[in-house]
């Protein structure tokens, strides 16, 4: 195979984890060219990606017609070996439909049963390649930043939803206890702005100010470089959770609502996960449909520095 379509999935962190059944392709087709389509937000994951030859963004939103877009792109595009989609929208499958390539994928789930998604992107490229490579490591190939002193990143944000999130409040109280041991960088997206502010204000109170505020300010491939020369990183279930996997940066990951059997960071000796064991979690919805929160309320800080404690 020498010329492969791939559309990514759309939402970061499932981008990543679906890096590493993307590199079982290259282990078993190391000369591939790869053109990566999908959203901007998760292609730019592959920006260094040595195998990527052209990163096509998803514009098709944005047109007057829709699938009329994704045909003249298909088209323009040109043939392939093989093309694949790791999306399951309808106007995912016509995309694919539209493009001229002799071996086709369309991605789904095989089985009912528990599954981390990383193993589920996987067994879909086996089937599509008829391969028997297990999921390995995920890969980014955008090189880390490197501190002068101890550094540990807060992401309190999550995109998903507000039933994923954690609290500013609690977030400050273990940035506070820590800021003697590291320095501290808040990480969010444009939407997390508001809760990564409330973060600094609380620690301005206590007189704290070895932290920099990155909230909106970092685009994909800078929010990788930056998390990946961290020293610990804290945050919930998010995509940057699953971007400091692909590094293996030491990480407590936060969980309530959203099942860590399937969406915990992958292949990460140093990660930790706290979370509250409820008859109602993991519910998987966006915001709590009970009211309560208590999945989220009920950790508190001194779970997390635990947590830390035990990751040294």
């Amino acid at each position: 195979m020498n010329k492969l379509l791939i559309e990514v999935p759309t939402w970061l962190g499932d981008c990543v984890m679906a890096t590493a059944s993307i590199e079982n392709i290259v282990k078993t087709y190391p000369d591939v060219k790869i053109t990566i389509f999908g959203a901007s937000v998760a292609t730019a994951v592959f920006e260094e990606h040595p195998n990527v030859e052209k990163i096509i963004i998803d514009e098709s939103r944005k047109a007057s017609f829709r699938m009329l877009w994704l045909y003249k792109t298909a088209k323009q595009l040109g043939t392939f070996d093989a093309s694949l989609t790791f999306r399951r929208t309808l106007f995912s499958k016509l995309f694919i439909f539209f493009i001229q390539a002799k071996t086709k994928g369309y991605y789904r789930r095989y089985t009912k049963a528990v599954k981390h998604q990383v193993i589920r992107y996987n067994d879909f490229i086996c089937k599509v390649f008829e391969l028997r490579e297990p999921a390995g490591d995920l890969q980014i190939y955008i090189g880390s930043q490197s501190y002068k002193r101890p550094t540990l990143g807060i992401n309190p944000g999550a995109s998903y939803g507000s039933a994923k999130r954690w609290y500013p409040e609690k977030f400050a109280e273990v940035a506070a206890v820590l800021s003697t041991q590291y320095d501290i960088i808040l990480f969010g997206g444009p939407g997390e702005v508001d809760m990564a502010e409330d973060i600094e204000n609380r620690l301005k109170q206590q007189h704290i100010s070895n932290y920099t505020n990155l909230a909106g300010k970092t685009d994909i491939r800078t929010l990788c470089q930056k998390i990946g020369g961290l020293d610990l990183f804290i945050t919930g279930d998010s995509g940057p959770m699953h971007v400091a996997a692909a590094y293996q940066v030491p990480t407590i990951a936060i969980f309530g609502p959203t099942k860590d059997t399937e969406t915990s960071q992958w292949y990460n000796p140093n990660s930790r996960i706290v979370k509250k064991e409820m008859d109602c979690a993991p519910c998987m919805k966006r915001t709590c449909p009970l009211g309560h929160h208590e999945c989220m309320k009920l950790i508190e800080a001194e779970d997390v520095l635990t947590a830390v404690k035990a990751l040294k």
